[in-house]
């Protein structure tokens, strides 16, 4: 009886390293593709100026629960109006929501967009560029080094 407990423990940490491993690859294939729209659009992308004009204040509407957490604050999302290349008001907002608010209304900021689709833009900072390449990959990064150590160890004892 104790040398089956012995063989299911080992079985159920071989698969939490092998899932942790698994889950931290996807992470970092994420992380490097959505770098490469990041480098992407910064080697390819028309660059304006833009202006803030409103600050869209939203809580995070992706939860699944119908409870809402005390704890949730809104984010700011910048709300950018520019002109494109073509003399055309184009108006957007930011993907990327923070609290405090990383802009203010009436900020001039860098605009970057694709002269193929000027309403997908983007402001030229670090947080709508590179955010979600760094959360993505150090994610990644954790989880598969996690499941690497624990691989070893485990290797290490038998």
């Amino acid at each position: 009886m104790e040398f089956q407990r012995q063989v299911d423990g080992r079985v159920a940490i071989r698969w939490i390293s092998i899932g942790a491993i698994v889950l931290g690859t996807v992470f970092m294939v994420i992380g490097l593709i959505m770098t490469g729209d990041s480098i992407s659009t910064l080697a390819d992308a028309e660059r304006t100026q833009g202006t803030v004009v409103a600050l869209d204040w939203r809580t995070d509407d992706t939860e699944t629960s119908s409870k809402k957490h005390q704890s949730d604050e809104p984010a700011a999302y910048p709300v950018v109006e520019f002109t494109s290349k073509d003399g055309t008001r184009r108006t957007f907002r930011s993907s990327t929501g923070t609290n405090p608010p990383s802009h203010e209304k009436g900020d001039r900021v860098e605009v970057l967009y694709s002269a193929d689709s000027p309403d997908d833009a983007r402001i030229n900072d670090f947080a709508s560029l590179w955010l979600g390449p760094l959360i993505f990959g150090g994610l990644g990064l954790l989880f598969a080094g996690i499941g690497t150590a624990i691989a070893i160890a485990r290797r290490r004892r038998s």
